[in-house]
């Protein structure tokens, strides 16, 4: 993996899609690669490469660069696989893995969604993902446990977190989803989306 937060292009099937998508956010915006870099904090030899298909970025990057783009995380993903449905099919549900962690992430709303975001998380044993505050631009947001630990450190504050337990997000401050366990975690966020140009992770 670079400095910067990418690995060498693999095999994602999304790949290619979410560098197109990327892509295409950036020319609609009116964003020149050294702008968007100035406005995400990634670099501009990094943010060609991972437009080219180049690199797979990680899900840090990629949330620095879809925040700088006024999307969700979600919404870009969901820009790459294209679509208007009502219908989700589990099958047809966008997934992406970290080529770091190996964490997993299923859009599972349907690309109608509008209001209401649902993303599953597989984040496998030992693993760590880490946010900065920037991406957390919400107005609700909530993690529900469905199978496993999740240890959520928000800023200063750490949460323990078993199966069952929800928690809702404060403000926005930097933040690490990890897995402490020797087992997989599974769990679902949800974000309510704003009204008002501000944006979830």
């Amino acid at each position: 993996m670079s400095d910067d937060g990418a690995s060498p292009a693999g095999s994602d099937d999304l790949g290619a899609a979410l560098a197109a998508a990327i892509q295409g956010a950036r020319a609609g915006r009116g964003l020149t690669v050294a702008s968007l870099a100035e406005a995400s904090g990634v670099s501009r030899a990094m943010i060609s490469k991972v437009e080219r298909g180049e690199a797979q970025p990680t899900a840090a990057l990629l949330a620095k660069l879809s925040s700088a783009l006024g999307l969700t995380l979600s919404e870009l993903i969901a820009r790459a696989e294209g679509g208007t449905a009502r219908l989700a099919r589990r099958r047809d549900q966008p997934l992406w893995t970290d080529p770091e962690t190996s964490y997993a992430r299923r859009a599972v709303s349907p690309p109608a969604s509008t209001g209401v975001e649902l993303v599953e998380v597989e984040l496998p044993p030992g693993a760590e993902v880490s946010y900065p505050a920037e991406s957390f631009r919400f107005v609700d947001q909530q993690i529900w446990v469905l199978a496993g630990r999740l240890r959520f450190r928000e800023g200063a504050e750490t949460h323990e977190l078993n199966a069952g337990d929800c928690l809702q997000l404060g403000t926005p401050q930097d933040c690490t989803f990890a897995n402490p366990s020797a087992h997989g975690c599974r769990y679902l966020v949800v974000l309510g989306k704003p009204a008002l140009g501000r944006r979830a992770l």
